[in-house]
């Protein structure tokens, strides 16, 4: 409304100035969510960038960035839309690292024009990761059978309740390399020509913003508020553009939150616990 306003009045009644629209992304990218625990995803994200894209005024969009990675398919679905709103309303994208952008949320950095970090961020983690646990011998110990008939040999591939196969461990780290590949074109496709030729660059490992800046990975060392004002003028303006929120101040929890009462919170707060947990070990992969 109130850029609507402003564009309303003469320009010679117009505040001299440029306003910049900023997007915070910060999380562990997971499908779903819930109000007590909101993800980063592209549910939770498109009517963010939908708001920012649309000023008309503004020469450049500035996304914060600080995620430990998660989901690939929501990292690559959110770097996505940014460069599709990007080609269709002529912005350019400039994005900034704040503690880190690793995996997931590196490749959700990919879609900045320019990619500035601070000194001291956490930045690459170019790989793919898979994890679980087991517990055969638990098991036996609690004295619990475990039944389970299936229609076709491999649906119960990598079962946590099962000895683990070489082979269902060779097909998952085929799935992995796949993903990887994916994952290293996009690094090549949006910063090949600035990239050193370090083959540690796609091993997984991560390095501080001054380092990823020698290989690459990044194009400057700075923060927003600084780096914009240097660009656009001491008189920018950075407008945070923010989730909506409820009637009673709380923020609209995003697609596939339970409903019911009783049982439905119960299994918010179960899913929220075991999401905690993820999330956790995500950024403690980091030292955060």
């Amino acid at each position: 409304m109130a850029g609507f306003m402003k564009r309303l009045l003469p320009k010679r009644f117009r505040k001299q100035g440029v306003t910049i629209p900023v997007v915070r992304l910060h999380g562990a990218i997971m499908a779903g969510g819930s109000a007590f625990r909101p993800m980063l995803n592209i549910a939770a994200v498109a009517p963010l960038l939908e708001r920012a894209f649309a000023d008309k005024e503004a020469p450049a969009i500035a996304i914060a960035i600080n995620s430990p990675g998660g989901s690939p398919v929501q990292s690559r679905l959110i770097y996505q839309r940014i460069r599709d709103l990007a080609v269709e309303k002529n912005k350019r994208v400039l994005v900034f690292v704040e503690d880190v952008a690793a995996s997931g949320g590196y490749m959700i950095a990919l879609a900045g024009d320019e990619i500035i970090a601070d000194p001291t961020s956490i930045v690459g983690s170019i790989g793919v990761v898979s994890g679980g646990f087991g517990f055969t011998e638990l098991l036996e110990k609690v004295g619990i059978e475990r039944r389970i008939y299936t229609a076709g040999e491999n649906k119960v591939m990598l079962d946590p309740f099962q000895p683990e196969k070489e082979k269902d461990v060779t097909y998952l780290k085929s799935l992995q390399q796949e993903i990887h590949g994916v994952f290293t074109g996009m690094v090549k496709a949006r910063r090949g020509h600035l990239l050193t030729d370090d083959a540690e660059i796609f091993s997984g490992l991560f390095w501080t913003g001054e380092r990823a800046r020698a290989l690459g990975l990044v194009d400057g060392l700075g923060d927003m508020r600084g780096e914009l004002k240097r660009r656009y003028g001491e008189k920018t303006e950075l407008r945070l553009v923010s989730a909506s929120r409820g009637l009673l101040g709380r923020r609209q929890p995003g697609v596939g939150l339970a409903t019911g009462i009783g049982s439905g919170l119960a299994l918010s707060a179960v899913a929220g616990l075991a999401e905690a947990a993820e999330e956790k070990a995500l950024w403690g992969r980091f030292g955060l």
